[in-house]
């Protein structure tokens, strides 16, 4: 894993930022971004769909780039390949969000790097979907290691 985000950083991303762009957003209902797409909006999360391909997913309606988003957007979720993502970084700078998250196997430290020159913070290599099953409950109810130890769940504040 290429990012080193403690969680705590992760925590407050995630409970801060609630409006997600999801670039490379598929239709396809067997495709990892619609899944994680399905799973933030029942989470409480805002999202945004990004691919000029489609009108509507997920009864979203689609945008074609981030420029096109009205309004404000947190979190640039990329599901780009890691020499597709600068374009994106660069909209994600311009249109104020305050987040940019590459997906697992997502590394481009040169993206990376511009984002955080500009004030983002980044997320790499990362699934947004499954941090937040780790932080905030889900994946330790089916067996598995989060990683992260409490006697308490942590709160969860929609904004």
């Amino acid at each position: 894993m290429s990012d080193d985000t403690d969680i705590n950083t992760l925590r407050r991303i995630l409970v801060e930022n609630r409006k997600v762009a999801i670039v490379g957003l598929s239709a396809n209902w067997s495709r990892p971004s619609n899944f994680v797409g399905k799973y933030l909006l029942e989470h409480g999360f805002e999202i945004f769909p990004v691919n000029p391909k489609y009108d509507e997913i997920l009864g979203r309606k689609c945008y074609p780039d981030l420029k096109s988003i009205p309004g404000p957007v947190d979190i640039v979720d990329l599901f780009q390949r890691a020499d597709r993502v600068m374009p994106f970084v660069e909209d994600a700078i311009e249109i104020g969000a305050r987040v940019v998250w590459m997906q697992l196997e997502i590394v481009n430290q040169e993206a990376a790097e511009r984002a955080r020159e500009a004030g983002l913070e980044v997320v790499m290599d990362r699934c947004i979907k499954i941090e937040y099953a780790r932080l905030f409950g889900g994946l330790n109810t089916a067996g598995v290691n989060t990683g992260v130890i409490s006697s308490r769940r942590p709160q969860i504040f929609n904004r």
